[in-house]
């Protein structure tokens, strides 16, 4: 098992995170936005009863996922930034938050590391068009 914590390639581990935090949060929505009012108002509780087993289920790898990425990404494990992480899916709407947040604060700087502990070069930003813009010594120098 640490093999797999340990190991180099971050990647693979956000990517498994962020495919689960998705699908938990739309899961997680559909159960409380549709599924338990239609149990409650309408009497009709297949929704509620289906997509309420299949988060359940679902969350449960969803904690694994978000527990080994947070290992990967040398958090501290009780800290109360790795309890929301793994507590996100149990509210509507909160993976989608916490994972913008993570990408931010946890997962933008550890894929932007070289795996040497050096930081990525950055590419120069351009225009949408492309171009450097207008006050650009090429576009200057050109005309």
């Amino acid at each position: 098992m640490w093999a797999a914590v340990t190991g180099k390639g971050i990647r693979p581990a956000v990517l498994r995170y962020r495919v689960m935090a998705f699908v938990t949060g739309v899961l997680v929505i559909v159960l409380f936005f549709a599924g338990i009012p239609l149990q409650f108002a309408a009497g009709h509780p297949a929704v509620d009863q289906y997509v309420g087993q299949v988060h359940g289920f679902l969350y449960i790898g969803y904690v694994i996922v978000a527990f080994l990425l947070a290992l990967k990404l040398r958090m501290r494990l009780l800290s109360w930034q790795v309890i929301i992480l793994l507590l996100a899916g149990t509210i509507p709407v909160l993976t989608f938050v916490v994972e913008r947040w993570m990408t931010r604060r946890y997962i933008a700087p550890a894929l932007a590391a070289d795996g040497n502990g050096q930081p990525a070069a950055q590419a120069p930003v351009t225009s949408p068009g492309g171009g450097y813009g207008e006050s650009s010594p090429r576009k200057a120098a050109g005309s």
